[in-house]
């Protein structure tokens, strides 16, 4: 991503990061990646609340135009955060979240967990099972806690219900115009005997 970056701001390209699953998951600092905006969901590897989120918007960008319910301003980003007491709530809530994150989880503990032990726990049990194609990397570097898999024959919104309904395992369907699957995504509080799925099942 910085080699991106590089390469976008020496045409004069400003660069905007969808770090939604990045951030709490990968043991990174946002000045490793140069970019001029960073956003990220704190709900999924932070374990905030649903709705929270952080915008990273670089020092010398951020009296830029901005979007403030609906109008363009010339404000200062600083200015954009809403007052509502809900939202009070919620910014406290994420704080809570990142003490304990930074004092208990830690990014490689989450990556430790939810890459080496159980994405490839499962990922390892079905790799082969006739009929199952990969959409994602066993190499470690390449991915982390998720991956996407496809059953060949099978529609991905069909076989994410099933595992919903029959097993309780909760999936998200992807249909992609170049590939198709279900994406899977453990975390560090999913137990292994979760994922003790046999091949039969997958059949």
């Amino acid at each position: 991503m910085k080699a991106v970056c590089e390469i976008a701001r020496a045409k004069g390209i400003e660069t905007i990061v969808d770090g939604a699953h990045s951030f709490a998951q990968f043991d990174f600092q946002q000045k490793d990646l140069g970019c001029d905006y960073f956003g990220t969901s704190l709900h999924k590897w932070l374990y905030a609340p649903k709705g929270t989120g952080m915008l990273y918007v670089k020092r010398d960008k951020d009296r830029k135009a901005l979007a403030i319910n609906g109008r363009r301003s010339q404000a200062s980003i600083r200015f954009a955060s809403s007052k509502r007491s809900a939202l009070i709530r919620l910014r406290r809530s994420w704080r809570s979240a990142r003490r304990f994150f930074f004092t208990t989880a830690s990014a490689a503990n989450v990556r430790k967990r939810g890459c080496v032990t159980l994405s490839r726990y499962w990922m390892k049990r079905l790799k082969d099972v006739p009929k199952i194609r990969f959409n994602t990397s066993f190499d470690p570097n390449q991915s982390c806690a998720i991956a996407n898999v496809h059953i060949e024959g099978t529609n991905p919104e069909a076989v994410a219900k099933y595992l919903f309904d029959k097993q309780h395992i909760f999936t998200v369907p992807i249909v992609h115009e170049e590939f198709q699957g279900i994406r899977i995504t453990p975390n560090v509080y999913t137990t292994s005997a979760s994922w003790i799925v046999s091949a039969t099942r997958w059949n």
